[in-house]
């Protein structure tokens, strides 16, 4: 009798060990995602706020502090946290890509995850032209992949996984998109699907979304359009324009992030390489110039201006998009922490509002939706995920046809003047460290050979 009972006690810990490396290790890590989002949004959305004030307050003083900050997240991310520079997204794709232990040792440390926050926070206290949606993405595939440490053998697939899940769940809490968060992993960061990652993938989703409803409540990101029961006769149209407008401009941002020695001036290259902080100074005083210009309206992410465009109760420039275009330009190009997804939805709201000028008998809403999608769809030349995006946080669901053909054509057109920005930029980390200087489009290295252990990998 005691025999059995204490052969039912070991049994019984050996079963609740598997069950927690199989599931509570991971439950606890995408709650962990859900949880610093969640923090990290309200921390931004505080900082933006501060700077708004002072901005009003004193309209001139964006051209002493911009600049000033600006050489301070160069520096500290040059100094300190090599690896948080930009989106983030980069970074993920080449752990995902490439030898995931191995590079997620160098990218997804606790280390650059306070990088991440700190300098983009700083960033927009400074009035940069960038989004957090893209970092909270490298923060959840940080907080995942650090929880290998839990298993007794970790391996390949298993620290795939987590990276995987952490990335999507991090998107999906951010924007409050779940669908988006699975499109998205699948989509952007593998371009495959399997059976065993679904599990995973969708688990963490759900854990991430249900702790951002239980602090945030449920919201949509960009509130609700009505769009109502009658389309007008010229939404096709409509759709071709935008999309082709929208994708030659997305296209064209992409070509310059990608090709930055073919058109920045040698002094200012040179400038980069042997100051950058001082380089960075100098793109937020144009920052801070073009801001002045536009009235305040081109400082910060571009959400309140694209929310306020689809409400209703914002009137923006026609120049508005442009003048956006070259502030986002400058924030990406010193590599201070950012994200470029939120800035890039407000400059297609911005042409959205444009083309309104054209197509005056259709709602302003609609055509905000079709180019808020066709500019994300051609900046990122993933087209579901920008429709599943956009769809999610505008409720736009009756136009989810309308959505999907504008980011098809806009993303094709996108693709004849660069390759996918993600894809390309993930490319200069799958060798040595990045430099954030500019430099030409990076060469396509030798693809790295994937281990295949799938030794404790996590089940549905």
């Amino acid at each position: 009798m005691i025999r059995a009972l204490r052969s039912l006690r070991v049994a019984t810990v050996r079963r609740t060990r598997s069950i927690w490396r199989r599931y509570g290790i991971f439950w606890l890590g995408a709650i962990a995602v859900g949880l610093v989002a969640v923090l990290y949004a309200r921390l931004i959305d505080w900082g933006y706020s501060q700077f708004l004030q002072a901005q009003r307050e004193h309209v001139w003083l964006p051209l002493i502090v911009t600049p000033a900050i600006s050489a301070l997240c160069v520096w500290l991310t040059r100094k300190f946290f090599r690896g948080a520079e930009g989106s983030g997204i980069p970074q993920v794709i080449a752990v995902l890509n490439g030898s995931t232990s191995a590079l997620g040792a160098r990218l997804l440390t606790f280390r650059i995850l306070v990088g991440k926050i700190l300098v983009s926070f700083l960033a927009i206290l400074g009035g940069f032209t960038i989004g957090r949606e893209g970092p909270t993405v490298q923060v959840g595939a940080v907080l995942m992949f650090n929880l290998r440490r839990l298993y007794p053998r970790s391996s390949s697939v298993i620290e795939r996984q987590l990276v995987l899940a952490g990335a999507a769940a991090g998107l999906s809490a951010a924007f409050n998109t779940p669908l988006a968060g699975i499109v998205f992993a699948i989509e952007e960061l593998t371009r495959s699907f399997s059976v065993r990652t679904s599990g995973v993938l969708i688990t963490g989703i759900i854990l991430a979304g249900i702790v951002a409803l239980g602090l945030n409540g449920n919201y949509t990101y960009f509130g609700t359009i009505d769009i109502g029961q009658h389309f007008p006769d010229l939404l096709a149209v409509a759709v071709v324009l935008t999309a082709v407008v929208t994708g030659i401009a997305g296209g064209v941002f992409g070509w310059l992030l990608l090709n930055t020695a073919k058109w920045i001036p040698a002094p200012l290259r040179k400038l980069h390489t042997a100051q950058p902080v001082a380089f960075a100074a100098l793109c937020g005083l144009v920052i801070a110039v073009v801001g002045i210009v536009s009235g305040g309206t081109t400082f910060g992410s571009g959400y309140s201006e694209a929310r306020g465009l689809l409400e209703g109760h914002t009137q923006l420039s026609m120049f508005y998009p442009l003048l956006k275009f070259v502030s986002m330009v400058g924030s990406y190009l010193p590599g201070i922490p950012g994200g470029i997804f939120a800035p890039s939805l407000s400059i297609g709201a911005g042409f959205g509002n444009v083309l309104h000028m054209i197509f005056d008998h259709m709602q302003l809403q609609m055509l905000i939706a079709l180019a808020m999608v066709g500019y994300l769809a051609a900046v990122t030349q993933s087209p579901i995920t920008a429709f599943v995006i956009v769809m999610e946080m505008v409720n736009g669901h009756a136009l989810v046809i309308s959505l999907m053909a504008t980011a098809l054509i806009s993303s094709r057109v996108a693709a004849l003047f660069a390759p996918p920005l993600y894809e390309a930029l993930s490319e200069r980390y799958m060798g040595h460290m990045p430099q954030p200087a500019p430099a030409p489009s990076p060469e396509v290295p030798e693809p790295l050979v994937k281990e295949e252990d799938e030794d404790e990998a996590p089940q549905k």
